[in-house]
């Protein structure tokens, strides 16, 4: 084993031998390094002023990430280089996204600038042109500005690209960069441990180690992108001793397509996964883009929304509708069953002790089958869902040959809707027969109230969306979706 966290800090090296399992990257940062751009605003990854990026080796290239510094933590940073605000400046000259934000007037109270300015930094190293006006609002959707408003920030964003940002000292300096990411990887398990040797932190570089070691470690806390753990921490003041970090086990990490199916690692990142799932499953892949911010999807894994079990949670519905297979592993031995399976109760799941979520196998859909979700909440970009409805339906000659129907926010785990998946079943696709469905839907789910959504509320809108998804389905003109929403097919 390796008893140090090895990451580059700009360009300096940094060798953690003592770390506490669940210090933030934001905490470093302020207490140890005492670089105090990088802001805590809401402690929650929800208002960006603690965005930083970081730098990994991947694809023979470095590929560069937002991620919210309040809820990482300093272990997760192995083997990447850690980039801040005050490592953008270089040779006494300001870099062009800092440079555009000051000709732009893109800062009024300047609290908000820092993680803007990184975030825009992020989107030039992904962004080779100047992207559009969506994209460029997806990048700021995680940055929230209470005084200057955003369009000085988005001009900036624009402007940036006139200043030539990606041919800045960071890449003259990438091949040298890679190099320096490339010596820090190893095979070795990292274990470390915080100054009083009570609570430990362990990274494995392999599934076989990991496997191993949660059979030794039962009652840890697994981390992959921490974008839930780390509110454990910063809001639930939980300190869990053993924490085992996913994010170096490269097999978890993979995705691809097979002939019939998406196999997708239970470490796979929403980014990583967005493209391909909208490719099969345009309604999915929007669905993916409004979870969270791009700090948070560039952190947090598809696995690890299903393995919390949240009734909430976003990823859960979608697969459910889509038949996806559950893959578990408990040292050397597997077992699938079908996703909805997984969910017992609230805060239950069908997972034994020591046993981790390995993949996800996503069904590709049927030629002819209709696949729509729809995600309600209180804001349109980084909100936690009200309701989560998703919709696989197969019509053959204007009947429903299958039909499965799942909802995220209505019961105490994502489930099915049993009642009106029968009313549909080999039922005629219209009107009289959606309204059977909607009726049955009073059946199988009985809301609660709570700050969200009343539980009227919650049902009304579930049985709207399933009118909503018979009106796409047969009348394609008719507009049901708000302009400019990218990724979306009407079939």
């Amino acid at each position: 084993m390796r008893g140090e966290i090895r990451f580059l800090l700009d360009g300096a090296p940094r060798n953690l031998t003592q770390v506490d399992p669940t210090m933030t990257v934001l905490d470093y940062l302020r207490l140890e390094e005492h670089l105090v751009g990088t802001k805590e605003g809401c402690n929650e990854g929800d208002c960006g002023a603690c965005t930083v990026v970081l730098a990994r080796p991947r694809d023979g290239a470095l590929h560069y990430e937002a991620v919210n510094a309040c809820i990482q933590f300093v272990g997760t940073l192995d083997g990447c280089q850690l980039i801040t605000v005050e490592h953008l400046a270089k040779d006494g000259a300001l870099h062009p996204v800092q440079q555009a934000m000051v000709d732009c007037h893109g800062s009024q109270c300047g609290f908000c600038t820092p993680g803007f300015v990184m975030s825009l930094f992020a989107m030039t190293r992904d962004h080779a042109e100047a992207p559009d006006d969506q994209s460029i609002d997806d990048v700021l959707a995680g940055n929230l500005c209470r005084c200057t408003g955003y369009a000085p920030i988005v001009k900036a964003a624009r402007q940036a690209y006139q200043k030539n940002p990606r041919g800045d000292v960071f890449a003259r300096d990438e091949a040298a960069t890679f190099a320096k990411l490339g010596a820090l990887q190893d095979d070795a398990t990292i274990a470390v441990s915080d100054a009083a040797g009570a609570r430990r932190f362990f990274a494995p570089a392999g599934l076989d180690d990991l496997a191993a070691l949660y059979l030794q470690h039962p009652d840890a806390t697994l981390v992959a992108g921490s974008t839930d753990v780390g509110l454990w921490v910063t809001k639930d003041m939980q300190r869990p001793e053993t924490v085992i970090y996913l994010g170096r086990v490269a097999e978890l990490a993979q995705i691809a397509e097979t002939k019939d199916s998406i196999e997708i690692g239970a470490g796979v990142s929403y980014s990583a996964a967005m493209a391909v799932l909208g490719e099969h499953y345009p309604d999915m892949g929007e669905v993916v883009r409004r979870i969270g911010s791009v700090q948070i999807r560039n952190a947090g894994t598809i696995g690890g929304n299903v393995a919390n079990g949240s009734p909430i949670g976003d990823s859960p519905p979608l697969l459910i509708a889509a038949g996806a297979i559950l893959h578990l592993r408990k040292g050397g031995e597997r077992r699938s069953l079908p996703i909805e399976d997984f969910f017992i109760d609230y805060g239950r799941q069908d997972r034994a002790p020591g046993e981790l979520v390995e993949r996800i196998s996503l069904p590709l859909p049927e030629a002819g089958t209709r696949f729509r979700a729809y995600k309600i909440s209180k804001r349109f970009d980084q909100d936690i869902s009200a309701v989560l409805g998703a919709f696989s339906l197969k019509i053959e000659a204007g009947q429903v040959s299958s039909a499965r129907l799942a909802f995220g926010g209505l019961a105490a785990t994502p489930k099915r809707a049993a009642a009106a998946e029968a009313a549909l079943a080999g039922a005629a696709w219209n009107e009289a027969t959606v309204a059977r469905a909607m009726a049955a839907l009073a059946e199988d789910f009985s809301p609660i109230s709570d700050w969200r959504a009343s539980a009227d509320y919650r049902l009304k809108v579930s049985q709207n969306l399933l009118r909503r998804c018979f009106i796409e389905t047969t009348e394609p003109d008719c507009e049901t979706r708000l302009v400019g929403q990218p990724g979306l097919a009407h079939a």
